[in-house]
């Protein structure tokens, strides 16, 4: 009997020191609605270099070849994001170089402030 009531205390103790691992390894992280994201930095409003690669006013997106976006943890890439509004959509084209904020806003990443260079 000793054997299985020793193979349950070390079970439980695995268990319960692998999850203090695992929510330090989650202290930059925020939780709502069952998602998660990284909190962005208090006071991080840097913006990001970045080249237009297409504009779709349809669709109210702008695809950027784009640096690391620290605020929400996304290193750099080519990718489709939501524009806040409409007229960021007539301000730039293929090919532009900018400088540009995103943000998660409600689950869609989105461009909070965009800027020519």
């Amino acid at each position: 009997m000793k054997k299985p009531m020793v193979l349950s205390i070390v079970s439980v103790a695995a268990t319960a020191a692998s999850g203090a691992a695992l929510a330090d390894g989650m202290s930059g992280m925020k939780m709502s609605d069952g998602a998660i994201s990284h909190a962005p930095a208090s006071g991080n409003t840097a913006m990001t270099d970045a080249v237009v690669k297409h504009v779709d006013p349809t669709g109210g997106m702008i695809t950027l070849k784009h640096g690391p976006f620290a605020n929400v943890g996304m290193p750099a890439m080519t990718m489709a994001f939501k524009a806040k509004d409409a007229a960021m959509l007539k301000e730039v084209k293929d090919g532009d170089n900018v400088k540009v904020r995103v943000e998660n806003v409600g689950g869609t990443l989105t461009i909070m402030k965009l800027a020519k260079q």
